[in-house]
C-alpha cells in the first residue's frame, strides 16, 4: 500500500498538473486577466443561470399534425389505387370531421381496394399498432378513421422530429451548450446561455421552413380566387408579400393540391445575390432524387408557372420557360441579408414537422449571472475555509495533506469540465460546494482509523498502511452508491438537475483520487525520509 516506484509517482504527478492546468483558462477568464492566445484555452461553458441568455417555451400545434396526417393518406390513397393492376378509379375524397371518406366507380373492386390501402393502416415497427380504421358504407363507399393510438404516436415523432430540428437550428448560430428539452405531450424547453439576440432566436425558431413547390392553375377564375373559392382539386394560397400580390392583381393564388415537390430533400441552401438585380435570394440545392423531380416538374410544364410556398404562402411564382436541370434554383421575394440567411439556415435544418409558437420568453441578464457567480465563489470560500481551519486543527501534518489534495480535487474538477466542454450552472456551483465538503470524509475515514490502529499498539508504518487498506473499503463503497445516485440524476433529470449531477459525479472521481491516492503518496514520501517514531494524527 505504502510502495511507489519512481515511474507511478511521476505518472500521478503528470495527469494532477496535465488536468489542473486545463483549469486555468477558466480561472483566468472569470478573473478577468487575459490568457496567453498561443496556449490551448480549454473553457468550463456556463449556464443560462450564470452567463445570462434567453429561455424560450415553445408549444406545438397538435392539430395540425392529424391534419397532415390525413394529407398524407390521402396522397398514399389515390397513389396506390391509381398504380393497381387492374387500377381501381375513385371519386373525390373528403377529410371532412377528421376522416378520409371515398368512393368506388366499380363497387365489385371493393375487396382489391381494401387489400391494397390495408398496408397503409399499419403503424411502424413490430407492436402490431393499427394506425387507421377502415370500414366500407353502402357498398362502396370507404371510411378511413385515424385511431387515438395512431394520433399521439405521430405527435410524439413529430415533436422528437420538431427537437432535432431546433438543435440543428441552434447550431447554426454558434451558440454554445444550448438546452433543449421535451415539456409533457407538445412543448419544448429551449435555454440559449450567453445569446445577444433572443428576438433573431424567435424569429428562426418560429420559421416552419416547410418550402414546396406546386403548379399555379391559371384557369381559375380571379374573382373565385379573390374571395377565397377553390377549384376542385386545388387549394388558396395568399401572397406572403403585398407587393407580389399588388403585382399578380390578387391578394392569393389557386395552386394545385396534390403533387408538386416539397422541400425536404434539400442538401444545402445558403444565402447569395441575384446576378441580375444584386438583390439578396437564397439558393438552394436538391439531392440526387429531388433534383430528377424538379426537373421532370419543369420539362413537364414549360410555359407554366409554379408556386414557391414558404410556411403556407407564396413567395414568388416564375413562369418556367425551359426545363430546369442540375437540381438547382434560387428563392426570390421581400428578403433583406439577414432574413435571407435565416431562411437558408431554417432549410438548411429542415422544415419543422409543426408550427411551433412561443408561449413563454424570459431574459436572464448578465448581471444577475455574475451576481450568482460572486455569492457561489463567497459560498465556497467560506465553505473551503472552514473545511481547511478544521482538518488542520485536528489532524496537523495530515490536514495540510487533505487541504492541498482538496486544492487539486477543485481545480481537476474544473479542468475535466473544460475539456469535455460541459456547461457549470448554479447548482453545479451547489455541486462544488459539496464536493468540497465530502472531499475530505475519505481522509477523515482514513485518519481516524490510524488513530484506531494506534491506539492497538501497531507500529506507526503498520497503523498507516492498515488505516489507508481498511478505511478504502469504506470509501469505495459510499462514493459507488454516490455514483449510481448521480448516473440516475444526471438520465432522468434535466437542466439545473443534470448540471448538479455532472460536477458530483467528477468529483467522486477526482476526490478518491486525490484524497486517497495523493495523500498515500504524500505520507508514504513523509514516513520513508522522516522515520517517525510517533504518529500525530
Amino acid at each position: 500500500m505504502l510502495e511507489f516506484p519512481t515511474w507511478k509517482k511521476l505518472w500521478y504527478w503528470g495527469l494532477t498538473l496535465a488536468i489542473a492546468a486545463a483549469a486555468l483558462p477558466s480561472l483566468f477568464a472569470v478573473s478577468g486577466l487575459p490568457w496567453p492566445k498561443l496556449l490551448p484555452d480549454p473553457q468550463v461553458s456556463l449556464g443560462l443561470d450564470l452567463a445570462g441568455g434567453s429561455h424560450i417555451l415553445l408549444e406545438a400545434d397538435q392539430k395540425q399534425v392529424g391534419q397532415q396526417r390525413l394529407e398524407s393518406m390521402e396522397e398514399s390513397v389515390r397513389g396506390r389505387l391509381k398504380l393497381a393492376d387492374p387500377r381501381i378509379d375513385i371519386g373525390d375524397i373528403s377529410s371532412a370531421g377528421g376522416r378520409l371518406t371515398f368512393m368506388l366507380k366499380d363497387p365489385s373492386q371493393v375487396d382489391a381496394a381494401r387489400e391494397e390501402i390495408l398496408p397503409l393502416t399499419s403503424g411502424a415497427g413490430l407492436t402490431g399498432q393499427r394506425d387507421w380504421d377502415i370500414k366500407v358504407e353502402d357498398g362502396s363507399r370507404f371510411v378511413l378513421t385515424p385511431t387515438p393510438e395512431g394520433l399521439d404516436q405521430a405527435v410524439s415523432n413529430a415533436m422528437d422530429s420538431a427537437i432535432e430540428v431546433v438543435r440543428k437550428r441552434i447550431d447554426a448560430l454558434g451558440t454554445r451548450e444550448p438546452t433543449i428539452i421535451r415539456q409533457g405531450e407538445n412543448r419544448i424547453v429551449v435555454q440559449v446561455p450567453g445569446l445577444d439576440d433572443p428576438q433573431a432566436l424567435k424569429n428562426l425558431l418560429g420559421q416552419t421552413a416547410k418550402l414546396e413547390f406546386k403548379l399555379v392553375d391559371d384557369a381559375a377564375a380571379p374573382s373565385d380566387v379573390a374571395q377565397g373559392i377553390a377549384p376542385p382539386g386545388d387549394e388558396i394560397v395568399p401572397y406572403a408579400d403585398q407587393q407580389e400580390a399588388k403585382i399578380a392583381g390578387a391578394p392569393a393564388l389557386a395552386v394545385k393540391r396534390l403533387g408538386g415537390i416539397k422541400g425536404d430533400q434539400l442538401t444545402d441552401a445558403k444565402q447569395s445575390f441575384d446576378s441580375r438585380n444584386n438583390t439578396p435570394v437564397v439558393s438552394i440545392t436538391f439531392d440526387q432524387t429531388g433534383g430528377a423531380k424538379f426537373a421532370k416538374l419543369t420539362s413537364e410544364n414549360v410555359d407554366k408557372r409554379f408556386a414557391i410556398i414558404l410556411d403556407g404562402k407564396v413567395l414568388s411564382a416564375p413562369k418556367i420557360n425551359e426545363p430546369i436541370m442540375g437540381g438547382s434554383a434560387q428563392i426570390s421575394g421581400s428578403f433583406t441579408v439577414q432574413s435571407a440567411t435565416q431562411l437558408a439556415i431554417a432549410l438548411r435544418s429542415g422544415a419543422l414537422p409543426v408550427d411551433l409558437t412561443v408561449v413563454e420568453e424570459r431574459t436572464v441578464g448578465p448581471d444577475l449571472g455574475a451576481d450568482s457567480i460572486r455569492k457561489g465563489l463567497i459560498a465556497m470560500g467560506v465553505g473551503s475555509g472552514l473545511v481547511v481551519l478544521l482538518m488542520v486543527a485536528v489532524y496537523g501534518r495530515f490536514g495540510i495533506y487533505a487541504t492541498i489534495a482538496l486544492v487539486f480535487n477543485v481545480m481537476m474538477i474544473l479542468g475535466v469540465m473544460a475539456v469535455m466542454g460541459t456547461t457549470l450552472t448554479l447548482p453545479g456551483i451547489a455541486g462544488f460546494v459539496l464536493t468540497i465538503g465530502a472531499a475530505v470524509d475519505a481522509n477523515v475515514l482514513i485518519y481516524e482509523r490510524m488513530r484506531e490502529e494506534r491506539k492497538k499498539g501497531r507500529r506507526v508504518i503498520a497503523a498507516v498502511e492498515n488505516g489507508y487498506k481498511e478505511a478504502s473499503r469504506a470509501i469505495y463503497d459510499a462514493n459507488v452508491t454516490n455514483f449510481i445516485a448521480g448516473v440516475l440524476l444526471f438520465a432522468f433529470g434535466s437542466g439545473p438537475v443534470r448540471g448538479f449531477a455532472v460536477v458530483l459525479i467528477i468529483g467522486l472521481f477526482t476526490s478518491v483520487f486525490t484524497g486517497v491516492t495523493l495523500t498515500r503518496m504524500w505520507v508514504a514520501d513523509w514516513l520513508r525520509r522522516a522515520r517517525p517514531t510517533e504518529l500525530n494524527v
